[in-house]
């Protein structure tokens, strides 16, 4: 099938890359984010599909308004018969939905209709789900709704990160996916409704978001940490000093803490939570690399009467 990609950050990369080197599939354009400010200077680059379609010698669309007449007439132009999607990052409207015959088929890191929404593999390890997955589905006007074609699952282990489960998903979702175009170019794939029992949904984690609330229980904080990491970033005060955190571990405590207190020894950070106190495992001041959060705490020479917050 003559299709077109639509995605935007890196965990988009391996289904756009196995579509591509598809003997069954011609990507004739791809479709992405404008380019972002990155960096200290705010400097506006390329995403990563953006890069990828550029090295590869695709026509790169960036639309400002995707949605609107003269994008969708030209994408019309391109003619394709499908459109695949992967973390593109715009809602479509009617019209731009209605240039392909076989319509949007949208790869989503979540077992619909669990997870809807932009963030669904940061909500199911906040929320302590053993289990997640990838579905592809047929893209409706309403977020994450459409009939689905096929599902894979994957256990989340006691120690993923997002970014950790997402590189995994990335993987297998992008092998569903060819699967899933392969099936629907052959005829031999139905889709099938979203029971409307289980829906629940995931929002974006903005950077207040992944503010730590230590007045919740430790293993509630813990999840909460794996869930925003690398992006945006666990972070917390201590003092007046904003600082990133990486995960933390729920070993045993020597002792009590109220939420928030820091307790320093020879060879751990503790901070209290809303149960037992979490020992700190790595931490990132201003300005600075991640270091170890021992070797910090000695650097730091912290007030005594010093809290997170």
């Amino acid at each position: 099938m003559r299709l077109v990609f639509a995605g935007t950050p890196e965990p988009a990369l391996p289904a756009l890359r196995g579509l591509i080197n598809s003997p069954r599939h011609e990507v004739v354009a791809v479709l992405t984010r404008p380019d972002a400010a990155s960096g200290r200077r705010g400097t506006p680059q390329p995403s990563p599909v953006a890069r990828e379609a550029l090295d590869r010698g695709i026509p790169l669309l960036r639309p400002a308004r995707p949605n609107s007449p003269e994008f969708v007439a030209e994408l019309t132009e391109f003619g394709p018969e499908c459109c695949a999607v992967v973390a593109y990052g715009a809602l479509l409207r009617d019209a731009l939905l209605a240039v392909p015959p076989r319509g949007w088929i949208n790869l989503h890191f979540s077992l619909l209709p669990a997870w809807r929404g932009a963030a669904p593999v940061q909500a199911a390890i906040a929320a302590g789900d053993a289990i997640t997955g990838a579905t592809t589905f047929q893209i409706e006007p309403s977020l994450d709704s459409g009939p689905v074609y096929g599902v894979v699952t994957e256990t989340i282990r006691p120690t993923d990160t997002a970014g950790d489960l997402l590189e995994r998903l990335a993987l297998s979702g992008a092998a569903l996916l060819s699967t899933t175009l392969d099936g629907i170019a052959d005829d031999t794939l139905t889709p099938r409704p979203q029971p409307a029992d289980g829906v629940s949904v995931a929002p974006k984690v903005t950077v207040e978001g992944a503010r730590v609330r230590w007045d919740l229980p430790a293993p509630v904080v813990e999840r909460r940490i794996r869930a925003v990491t690398p992006n945006p970033g666990a972070w917390t005060l201590i003092g007046d000093l904003r600082v990133k955190l990486g995960p933390v571990h729920l070993d045993e405590a020597p002792e009590p803490l109220p939420p928030g207190d820091i307790r320093v020894d020879r060879k751990s950070v503790w901070i209290g939570t809303g149960s037992e106190p979490v020992r700190l495992g790595q931490i990132q001041p201003p300005g600075k690399k991640l270091m170890n959060a021992v070797d910090w705490a000695r650097g730091a020479r912290l007030d005594p009467a010093a809290r997170a917050s």
